[in-house]
């Protein structure tokens, strides 16, 4: 029996999971600590350590960041970041980026020694960066999830708060109870939610994911996987596939639209969302029927990713 905890709770974690992001995220929490880093330091490193968990150098190593002019790689992430410097706006700090970023880039990387090692982590998302200018040494930890910040500190000194002060969900310990989830109490919040506080929520997951579907299906990116599948038919089934594989050639490829996150993937977001549009839009349905039906799958996706 859902009780009045488990409809709070559910509530909270989709306004949790449900953010905006630019790329594929792991190049972008990369640029995000490297942003903090540089806040922090007061000015443009000239030396840069970073470490990271395997499984990171596995995702970065050759996905395109977004806003660099189809540069990919770990040390561009680093300097995109660098050069943003705009760590309020976490996910999306590559939004702060200039049309000159591409040049600007390579200026840095040019000027800039950034040595990049792999960390002996039992976490799969593990990260460490630090910056030297001067006689000062600034470095940000990033652990378990994408804007996780656990350490930041200026010449030894913690300064931690400054930026993860107020901070939920990803971002910090007061994050909402995902031991609470079942499918049988998600189904039935899905049925009887007030949709009044997650309509917006929810619709922007819409907006977003399905625009980058169809700029996957529409434009030249990636291995176009979502057009080949709809090259053999349009059905629902197809498309409803077709779909969520486009959207992944695009924000893979360095598309620049932000696409809606959950369990701090934009392609986990994506599958999530996109063959439920496609099937209410086959159905005819009305709108709350597909809200109740994306809370649904929204929620049994980050009832299943919370054990990984």
């Amino acid at each position: 029996m859902i009780t009045d905890l488990h409809r709070r709770t559910y509530a909270a974690i989709l306004k949790e999971e449900l953010v905006p992001a630019m790329g594929c995220t792991e190049p972008i929490a990369i640029a995000y600590a490297a942003s903090v880093m540089r806040d922090a330091l007061g000015s443009e490193p000239s030396r840069v350590q970073a470490s990271f968990s395997g499984n990171i150098i596995k995702n970065v190593k050759s996905v395109i960041v977004p806003a660099t002019g189809g540069k990919h790689g770990i040390g561009s992430a680093i300097a995109a970041g660098i050069i943003s410097a705009r760590p309020d706006l976490k996910l999306e700090v590559l939004c702060a980026l200039g049309d000159d970023a591409s040049a600007r880039i390579d200026e840095l990387l040019a000027r800039t020694e950034i040595k990049i090692e792999q960390m002996n982590s039992s976490c799969t998302f593990d990260l460490h960066i630090v910056g030297y200018a001067e006689d000062r040494r600034a470095s940000v930890k990033i652990s378990g999830a994408h804007t996780n910040i656990t350490e930041v500190e200026l010449n030894g000194e913690d300064i931690t708060a400054r930026y993860s002060a107020g901070a939920s969900g990803e971002d910090g310990k007061s994050c909402a109870d995902r031991s609470l989830l079942s499918v049988e109490n998600i189904v039935e919040f899905a049925n009887t939610a007030d949709l009044t506080e997650l309509r917006p929520i929810l619709k922007r997951q819409i907006d977003l994911n399905m625009a980058i579907a169809e700029e996957g299906l529409t434009g030249e990116w990636g291995a176009s996987i979502g057009k080949l599948i709809l090259s053999f038919g349009d059905d629902v089934s197809r498309k409803a596939r077709a779909y969520a594989a486009a959207g992944s050639d695009a924000r893979m490829s360095g598309c620049e639209m932000p696409v809606c996150i959950i369990s701090g993937s934009g392609n986990q977001g994506i599958t999530a969302s996109g063959p439920v549009v496609v099937y209410a839009r086959e159905l005819g349905v009305c709108e709350d029927t597909l809200l109740r039906s994306l809370i649904v799958s929204d929620l049994v996706t980050i009832h299943q990713k919370t054990g990984i």
